[in-house]
């Protein structure tokens, strides 16, 4: 039985030695063939490698970049961006796998913007494009690059890398996630070798400073749009019901909505700056109803100070819009939080969190309607059982 034990245990203790997930560097990778490469970089971010040759006399850059995609069936990419140090521009080699053949290959990529993520031929010449795949679902992309003159003379070129879920069946690849080590999946990359890790290229304060942006976005909209705007939705309901609460109600209502715009708008302006430091970088249904409700709250606002006298004649058709707007920006803007969720995606507890408290407030809202609804008709059963004296 000890012997037994004893044997188990070296097996165990021999597969995770030698198990890719947990001994992969770059001195236990090897190649194909007659590969080889002088100088391999573990990049910090994605679990990613690139191991590199490059000729100086003909400005030739050979490159063995390895990666696991975010998921099974999904891609990876390696690229060079010859003017900035962001996606945006990147001249791109992309590795995916086929679900039919099961076969790798590589697409090449020219992303002129995010939303423009379709093959196309790269500003410089590639040659001896191959893909393959390694164990545990590992891509790997072999190439040899024509470095342009400009970036050949200065000794380094500007990298970026990148890993996705999938592919649609048209070939256009699915985004990726836009959690910390993506958008940091950037940095300057020395030809000769002589640097053997990876600097940010500069940018590493401004990622940094762009997921502190996201952040603060997210939570200013989700607070606003996503529960301010329908507490005081609820405040205007349901408290007006109980008329010791007059006139009280009115200015908590207004209160919590004006507060809630002014957060909106804070968010909203967070976002415009966000949007603008990342070219290229669009999320249109959620920008576009970004917008749309900055500009309905914000007739909204101004539609308060034109709201007529009680026993004024336009008052009635007041309501109609007062009240169709604002549930319009109380649909809009759950819908957008969720939307931005999606994009920022957080943790499951951030999300989970957000979906607690509008289910509480979704339940709050369902017992007060059944309360109203009973307040309501029993008045209406006392006024028709004592009607007014002529």
């Amino acid at each position: 039985m000890v012997s037994y034990l004893r044997v188990s245990l070296s097996f165990i203790f021999s597969a995770l030695l030698i198990s890719p997930a947990v001994s992969q560097s770059c001195s236990s990778q090897t190649f194909s063939g007659d590969k080889s490469y002088p100088h391999c970089l573990a990049l910090p971010n994605l679990k990613a490698f690139l191991h590199y040759s490059y000729d100086a006399a003909n400005t030739t850059l050979a490159v063995a970049f390895s990666a696991p995609p975010s998921k099974p069936g999904g891609w990876i990419a390696w690229a060079i961006n010859p003017k900035a140090t962001g996606m945006a521009g990147s001249q791109a080699l992309v590795a995916s796998k086929d679900s039919k053949t099961g076969v790798a290959s590589v697409t090449t990529l020219n992303i002129i913007s995010y939303s423009s993520l379709v093959p196309g031929k790269l500003s410089f010449d590639v040659w001896d494009v191959k893909a393959e795949e390694e164990a545990a679902g590992t891509l790997r992309i072999f190439a040899k690059v024509k470095v342009p003159a400009d970036l050949a003379a200065n000794g380094k070129v500007n990298q970026v890398w990148q890993v996705g879920p999938g592919v649609s069946p048209n070939g256009r690849i699915q985004p990726h996630d836009f959690n910390p080590p993506n958008i940091k999946a950037v940095g300057s990359l020395d030809l000769s070798g002589a640097t053997t890790g990876v600097s940010a290229s500069g940018g590493g304060g401004a990622v940094n400073s762009r997921i502190h942006k996201r952040n603060i976005h997210g939570i200013l909209n989700a607070v606003s749009w996503g529960i301010l705007f329908p507490i005081g939705a609820m405040i205007a309901r349901y408290m007006r019901i109980f008329e010791s609460a007059d006139p009280a109600w009115f200015y908590l209502h207004v209160s919590c909505q004006f507060s809630a715009y002014v957060i909106g708008v804070a968010g909203w302006a967070t976002g415009l700056k966000l949007g603008s430091e990342s070219k290229g970088i669009t999320f249109n249904s959620h920008r576009n109803i970004g917008i749309a409700l900055f500009a309905i709250a914000t007739l909204q606002m101004f539609a308060m100070l034109l709201r007529p006298r009680k026993d004024h004649k336009l008052r009635f058709f007041w309501n109609i819009y007062h009240h169709g707007v604002g549930y319009s920006i109380l649909i809009l803007g759950i819908i957008n939080v969720f939307k931005g969720l999606s994009i920022l995606n957080p943790e499951h507890t951030y999300k989970t969190a957000y979906i607690a408290v509008i289910a509480t407030l979704g339940g709050i809202t369902l017992l007060l309607e059944a309360v109203t609804w009973v307040i309501v008709l029993k008045r209406k059963s006392d006024n028709s059982n004592n009607p007014p004296k002529p």
